[in-house]
């Protein structure tokens, strides 16, 4: 068991699984409290958009995926506070045309679907170097917004009312929940990809 650890690649992929096994669960709790266990499912659907906008422009998959995955993290939570009756629908079509724009754009591009399923599914074992580096500093983002903001994040998780009354700033507070959440799905794309990344 040990000598498999003197291969790089199970280093990178090592690395690579303790940073999402750090963020996830972490940003996972928040989600959980909140009722909105499907947002990670959500925002991993859009950012399927921004890993084909990286591949189709030959930039980083997953920068422009964390790009992506913001607005439409930003998106979701502004549909939440103020949808009525048409914020089911308006989620479900955020969610799945972002599958779709993400198709679409690798087709306009000249690429296959084939070029998203390393993003969709994940392969940790395929794990490079710039990956691991892109996976810490998204995961020590994740973890010190998670750790250091941990009280004011569980009051308005919990509460919002209570949190307001304590004069937290609660509407930028459930932003920062979304954002956070983005980041965490861009994290784990490579590792377990974005269409599984909700179960973690």
């Amino acid at each position: 068991m040990i000598e498999l650890l003197s291969y790089e690649f199970m280093q990178r992929a090592l690395i690579a699984a303790v940073f999402v096994g750090l963020a996830a669960p972490l940003v996972g709790i928040y989600l959980v409290q909140r009722r909105l266990a499907l947002m990670g499912d959500g925002i991993g659907h859009v950012a399927v958009t921004g890993v084909a906008l990286g591949l189709a422009t030959g930039t980083s998959p997953t920068w422009t995926a964390v790009l992506v995955a913001v607005l439409g993290a930003v998106a979701i939570e502004v549909i939440r506070e103020y949808g009525r009756t048409g914020g089911d629908v308006a989620l479900a079509l955020l969610f799945y045309g972002g599958i779709a724009g993400g198709v679409l754009l690798i087709g306009l591009a000249g690429g296959t679907t084939a070029n998203l399923m390393g993003y969709l599914f994940g392969s940790i074992a395929t794990v490079s170097q710039s990956d691991v580096v892109q996976i810490v500093i998204l995961g020590l983002v994740v973890l010190g917004v998670g750790i250091g903001l941990r009280p004011a994040l569980f009051a308005v998780s919990h509460d919002e009312e209570f949190a307001r009354s304590l004069g937290l700033p609660v509407r930028l507070l459930n932003v920062l929940i979304a954002v956070v959440a983005a980041l965490t799905v861009t994290v784990a794309m490579r590792v377990v990809g974005l269409l599984l990344v909700s179960a973690i």
